[in-house]
Parts: structure tokens; C-alpha cells; sequence
């Protein structure tokens, strides 16, 4: 399972890119911006998308609208990272399109198990 996990801050970028990789099933690549988010989901075609929700210049809904207007990137399931998690709130990203919600901050140790439970990836 390929999977790019977006987050503005490096210690957390560090630390899901461990705890995923803890998963001998898991490929992962890291992204600092909504940017070079859409540039990796282009180049390398993940399985899913890890994606923060609150990043500076582009945030999460925001990249998640740019991937699903190309076709090449439109059918990437897409899991929202976030502490913003009331009820309102993640049926909003549902609307959006997210595949599901992760609460932030995540159990590192539960993370892989997370992904793999949304069942976006066979």
C-alpha cells in the first residue's frame, strides 16, 4: 500500500512516516505542503492520502478539491488527519469527499491499523 502523508509540521510528519513504516505492507512518502502534495500525488500515485486539514497557503479541503478536479488523481481515496472532530465537522469533510476522518493527534502504534480499517486499499 502506497500511501503520502501531508502534514505542515515536520516532528509530526516524522513521527506517522515511523509509525507507518512499522507496517511491512506499507510504502510511504511525506509531503510538507498542499503543494508538493498534488506534485507527489501525480509523480508517485499513492494507494491513499494522509492529508492534514489545517496547512498555510493551501489546506487539506483545498487539495483534496484541486486532486479530485484532474483526472489522474480524481480516484485517490483521500483520509483527512485533524483535530477538528465534532460531529459537524467530519460529516463536513465526508461531504467533501474524504474517504474518513482521523483524529489528531493519532496513536502512533494504532496509526497503520487506522488506514488499513478505513478500507480504501484492498
Amino acid at each position: 500500500m502506497r500511501v503520502l502523508y501531508v502534514d505542515d509540521e515536520p516532528d509530526i510528519r516524522e513521527i506517522a512516516e515511523i509509525a507507518l513504516n512499522l507496517d511491512p505492507g506499507m510504502l510511504v512518502e511525506t509531503a510538507a505542503s498542499g503543494m508538493e502534495a498534488l506534485v507527489k500525488a501525480v509523480a508517485w500515485r499513492p494507494d491513499v492520502i494522509l492529508l492534514d486539514v489545517m496547512m498555510p497557503v493551501m489546506d487539506g479541503p483545498s487539495v483534496l478539491e484541486k486532486l479530485r478536479a484532474r483526472p489522474d488523481t480524481q480516484s485517490i481515496p483521500v483520509v483527512f488527519i485533524t483535530a477538528r472532530t465534532q460531529v459537524h465537522e467530519i460529516e463536513r469533510f465526508r461531504a467533501l469527499g474524504a474517504a474518513a476522518v482521523i483524529s489528531k493527534p493519532f496513536d502512533p502504534m494504532l496509526l497503520a491499523s487506522q488506514v488499513r480499517a478505513v478500507g480504501v486499499v484492498p
